[in-house]
């Protein structure tokens, strides 16, 4: 701090207006904190990437792109119909009149909570006080009693494809273009790739996916992946496996395949290899704090870095998700206002928006392995429900690892339709302790795509209703 410089005394200070960071804010205001949060875009950033430019925008183009491959089965159902084109101008207002809606909401949440919200970036100066930059104007030292870092992440970079705008992108950049590329390239098949590239296939670009590793979704177990891999020829998607990006240029991007470079034409490149902690700002060496691996903060239980300083969401180890950011905030926010809070989920659903969209809770049979368990597993195909019948939809599975000893549900894994909305009970049942039992008897209304549960409960159990017990439908 300058000489003389007088600091504004801060009660609970945030840093972030993500996911994360406001949900913080909210539930120290329900506390009694008075809670000051600091974004670089001040008001305009409230929702964070999430609402944004990512979750929320990135759902809305699926959304779509979904509708427009079901107008294009719809022949299937007797029902003649034809897509003419797609007006990207169109979508982009009416998915820019969602995000408004959802961000003024959280806005307007926020200013009923006395929420004091501060645009600008936060540095720390010590222990107990930071500066906020704002990108006009004064800068505005500040001491706190009790701080949250909930800064999330920015996409990766790579180096041999730096980003332009234009034609090289990242994943915020390619949900905001006004038109629909022709020919398009996705570098990194994890699960921002899949979906950026599913959804723009299905609005007519010829896709290309390049992934350095030897399959898709190199984070998940394969087989819960094998159904989405199979479905990519079907929408015309071409994948490149163990392809190294080396390049773009004059409308093709070089990859190196085997020891072999090829030119592939794309018009845009997206690139989607993950996404890095935005931590290396934030003067974490003043106040004696360190970032370990990949440039993560290690926290404790409660989210804590220091007796003052906590941080949540991506900055943490963990999954890099909204509602991981969520769920932390409150153990955070309750750990800092003196009560006993730990972050100890059972699970953390994770989702993937393909098509079929995949939806991971708990262990897969391998971790539990590992972990010296003995499983029951139990795989129900898609093929054997009567709504997915009446969707049309036949790829998928529904699973559930439990261990063998007492019958405990400790994972579920679903690949197909609406997997995103039915992965919930399975969360449930890991965090409430169920067992096989409790799921089968757990009376599933009909015709639905969640009696998949009971009729897996059941199989495990050796008295599936649909199915042989040699598995078959």
């Amino acid at each position: 701090m300058v000489v003389g410089q007088v600091a504004d005394p801060v009660d609970l200070l945030i840093a972030g207006a993500g996911p994360g960071g406001y949900a913080a804010a909210l539930r120290g205001a329900q506390l009694g904190r008075r809670v000051t949060l600091v974004d670089r875009d001040g008001t305009d950033g409230v929702g964070g990437v999430c609402l944004r430019v990512g979750c929320i925008p990135s759902k809305a183009l699926i959304e779509v792109a979904e509708l427009a491959a079901r107008i294009g089965d719809a022949g299937q159902f007797g029902l003649d119909a034809r897509l003419d084109r797609f007006d990207m101008t169109r979508f982009q207002t009416w998915k820019g009149g969602v995000v408004d809606k959802l961000c003024n909401g959280v806005r307007g949440l926020l200013k009923s909570a006395g929420v004091d919200i501060v645009a600008g970036e936060l540095r720390l100066t010590g222990p107990d006080g930071a500066i906020v930059n704002p990108v006009d104007g004064q800068a505005r030292f500040l001491t706190f009693k009790d701080l949250i870092l909930a800064t999330g992440s920015r996409p990766t970079a790579l180096a041999d494809l730096p980003f332009d705008g234009k034609r090289v992108l990242d994943s915020t950049g390619a949900l905001a273009m006004a038109a629909i590329p022709k020919r398009l390239a996705i570098v990194g098949a994890g699960y921002i790739g899949l979906e950026i590239g599913t959804a723009f296939a299905k609005l007519g670009s010829q896709v290309t996916m390049i992934e350095v590793e030897d399959r898709i979704l190199p984070a998940m177990d394969p087989q819960i992946a094998r159904p989405v891999a199979r479905n990519l020829d079907r929408l015309g998607i071409k994948v490149l496996l163990g392809a190294r990006a080396l390049g773009h240029a004059k409308g093709k991007i070089a990859i190196a395949v085997g020891g072999t470079e090829r030119m592939v034409a794309a018009d845009t490149v997206v690139i989607a290899v993950g996404r890095m902690p935005n931590g290396d700002d934030l003067g974490l060496d003043a106040a004696g704090l360190e970032t370990g691996a990949g440039g993560l903060l290690a926290v404790a239980a409660d989210r804590r870095l220091a007796p003052h300083i906590a941080a949540i969401g991506d900055l943490t180890p963990g999954p890099a998700l909204a509602h991981k950011a969520t769920a932390e905030a409150a153990v955070a926010v309750e750990a800092l206002s003196g009560k006993r809070a730990a972050f100890a989920p059972a699970a953390i659903p994770a989702v993937v928006f393909s098509d079929p969209e995949i939806a991971t809770a708990g262990l897969t049979a391998a971790e539990a392995a590992d972990q010296g368990m003995e499983t029951q597993v139990a795989t129900v195909p898609l093929s054997v429900s009567g709504r997915a019948a009446t969707l049309g939809a036949g790829r998928g599975f529904a699973q559930i690892v439990a261990d063998k000893a007492d019958g405990t549900v400790v994972g579920v894994h679903l690949t197909g339709p609406h997997a995103s909305e039915l992965i919930g009970e399975g969360v449930l049942a890991i965090e409430m302790g169920a067992t096989l039992e409790d799921l089968a008897l757990a009376i599933h209304a009909h015709p639905t795509l969640s009696e998949q549960w009971g009729e897996a409960a059941d199989l495990a159990l050796g008295r599936p209703l649909h199915m042989s017990l040699a598995g078959g439908a």
